[in-house]
């Protein structure tokens, strides 16, 4: 007989598509071109707010100058992003299979300590969707200033569509997803380029941005305490190393590369490295000539500002521009979906570690981890609405995670060289310990000078979530070794004398009949049943109906509950029968189901906390025996509705009794 499905999974199906099969899990390889478009739109899309962010810290301190100190803090950026390459460069060779920090953390210093990079790597995942989706509506915006007022509502709009788009099984492959890279790579190549010819022939605007308005305040240096000066400065460099995030990309998603997978993925890698160092210098520059700044409203953007600069307002101009901003918004809403694939795959891969709840690491119904992009979506929208849907906001969020990651790469693969020893391990030992040392003093650099800011938050979740992990991984580890002892246990035949079975009763309807005959089926050597009195009243009505269905052949034992706490009755009376030796006592619990709201506000589990309780006795076992009540509710209403009654459709719906 075919079964109807519940309205939750009809809903599922019709919103999500038809379930797919574990056959069709298999994916394909990525080529280098491919892969480079794939896997670096959150990398490369950050240039488009790394300058942004770094002059929004200098302009109120240090005025025009600003224009020119941007250029050597982006210089150190870039520094970093050598080092971090080279490290990574080590790591995608080491580890083709699974990389990322966590997985070198793991390999190199242990479980435990790995899940600092995994609390890093999970927070990292949750910002960047926020910050890449923020600021693609801001690319938005700033060609449609009209929109400006809605930022947070367009924002969170992207995130549950992208969100919804990865739960129907959207996949992260393919030239589709790899347009948006190249694109962005072009329009922003093309406004450097068109942007240094334009200032070599003294064509280029230069914007005043102390007479613009809706900017930052703009101040010049007067007699400043070098402690503020210094303090601005580690401040725009803090934020200018979100520039780098989303490097790990690659070594995260080194497996789906074409053999040889390491070779292929340090080739991608290292290209991905150079382009997100030319167009972090190349925005840069253009700002430092055009004096480009920051807006309060965090529209226009910096790079629109440069864009309108270079192109101006001709018609050729204005296509121009709208297609720079337009891969600005495509490329960094891109980088916004990269989450929803790395986050899941890297929680799954935590929980299979037992550090994060194993329903993580199950595929739902279009073959992904439903429950880690949900879990992702809730927390990036919260993030986004806390915030105000703000860059600048975020920003504070971001870099400590990213950093973090990194600082675990760079020592991890530092202690993997110590350890093996192969050839060259001194120089390679020397650039990861550097790259990680420098990721650490960015780490407390960040974690000092945005404390205020909203790093605080990192700062004191970071190390909860990392002790949470480590003893959720300590019950599982618990739980793994009670099931160990006991197994042998069940490894030999019964070995019980007499089977007891207790059928508890509370009242007589189909719920009970079915139990009482599964309880039948066991064949037990004693069957009894049970009735706690809370009600003499209904004891002796329930007994009155009990004969006349049993006919004595059973009898019901009402047994008094006056402090009316049927567990601890149900735990004694179990007790006191498995204490006969060679006893073995099986408790029956008709269990009523209904609907998943209906039953959660109007019915409790009583059967499910007996069965709890009694389980724990020795020589005893709780067995429930579910009835789905919704069934005959809906029959029972259909028959209302038709004139027949209930014992009509019982009887027209079931097949006469075998001949």
């Amino acid at each position: 007989m075919a079964t109807r499905e519940s309205l939750g999974y009809r809903l599922k199906r019709r919103l999500l598509g038809p379930p797919l099969v574990t056959d069709e899990l298999a994916g394909q390889r990525l080529s280098k071109p491919v892969a480079l478009g794939v896997l670096s739109p959150d990398c490369i899309s950050s240039s488009a707010y790394g300058t942004e962010e770094m002059l929004l810290e200098l302009l109120p301190i240090f005025g025009l100058l600003s224009f020119t100190l941007v250029l050597p803090i982006t210089g150190v950026v870039l520094v970093i992003l050598l080092l971090m390459t080279l490290s990574y460069r080590e790591i995608v060779q080491v580890y083709t299979k699974a990389g990322g920090s966590y997985v070198v953390a793991r390999e190199n210093f242990g479980p435990c300590v790995a899940q600092i990079a995994a609390v890093a790597l999970l927070i990292d995942y949750v910002v960047t969707v926020a910050v890449q989706a923020a600021a693609g509506t801001v690319a938005v915006v700033s060609a449609v200033p009209s929109l400006g007022p809605y930022s947070v509502e367009i924002t969170v709009g992207v995130v549950g569509l992208i969100a919804y788009g990865n739960l129907r099984g959207l996949r992260e492959a393919g030239r589709a997803f790899a347009f948006p890279t190249y694109f962005f790579i072009g329009a922003i190549t093309t406004m450097v380029v068109v942007g240094v010819v334009r200032e070599l022939l003294g064509g280029l605007t230069v914007y005043d941005p102390a007479s613009m308005a809706g900017t930052v305040p703009v101040h010049q240096v007067s007699g400043l305490a070098l402690g503020i000066v210094v303090l601005t400065l580690l401040r725009s460099f803090a934020n200018g190393g979100s520039s780098l995030t989303g490097l790990e990309a690659i070594s995260n998603g080194v497996s789906s590369f074409r053999e040889p997978a390491g070779i292929n993925a340090r080739t991608v890698l290292v290209t991905m490295a150079a382009i997100l160092g030319f167009l972090v210098a190349g925005v840069s520059w253009l700002a430092h000539l055009t004096h480009s700044a920051p807006n309060l409203s965090g529209y226009p953007s910096v790079i629109s500002q440069e864009a309108r600069a270079v192109f101006g307002h001709g018609i050729l101009g204005n296509v121009l521009y709208i297609l720079v901003q337009t891969a600005s918004a495509l490329i960094l809403y891109t980088g916004a979906n990269t989450s929803f694939n790395g986050f899941p795959f890297l929680a799954s891969f935590v929980a299979g570690d037992s550090f994060l709840p194993r329903q993580l690491t199950k595929r739902g119904h279009r073959l992904v981890f439903s429950n880690g992009i949900i879990v992702l979506a809730v927390t990036s929208v919260a993030l986004l609405i806390a915030t105000g849907a703000k860059v600048n906001s975020l920003v504070p969020f971001y870099a400590i995670g990213v950093f973090t990651g990194f600082t675990m790469a760079g020592f991890g693969m530092a202690r993997y060289h110590h350890t093996h020893r192969e050839h060259g391990w001194r120089r390679k030992l020397a650039i990861n310990a550097t790259g990680g040392a420098m990721s650490l003093v960015v780490v407390a650099i960040f974690a000092i000078v945005k404390f205020t800011e909203g790093a605080w938050l990192v700062v004191i979740l970071f190390p909860l979530l990392v002790v949470a992990l480590i003893r959720l991984n300590r019950r599982y580890r618990e739980e793994g070794a009670a099931l160990a002892v006991l197994a042998p246990v069940f490894d030999t035949q019964p070995t019980y004398e007499r089977h007891l079975v207790l059928l508890f009763v509370d009242n007589l309807d189909l719920a009970t009949l079915r139990a009482l005959r599964y309880a039948r089926g066991m064949k037990p050597d004693t069957l009894r049943a049970i009735h706690f009195t809370l009600d003499s009243v209904h004891a002796r009505r329930l007994a009155d109906a009990w004969n006349t269905v049993e006919h004595g052949e059973i009898e019901l034992e009402p047994l008094p509950c006056p402090d009316r706490r049927l567990q601890h009755a149900a735990l004694q009376l179990t007790a006191d029968s498995a204490a006969d030796p060679g006893t073995e006592v099986t408790i029956v619990l008709p269990r009523r189901t209904y609907g998943p709201i209906v039953g959660r506000l109007l019915h409790d589990h009583t059967a499910d906390h007996i069965a709890a309780v009694v389980s724990a006795i020795p020589n005893a076992a709780a067995t429930i025996v579910p009835f789905d009540v919704d069934l005959p509710v809906k029959k029972l209403s259909h028959a209302h509705h038709s004139g027949e009654t209930y014992l009509d459709t019982r009887r027209r719906t079931t097949p006469p009794p075998a001949q």
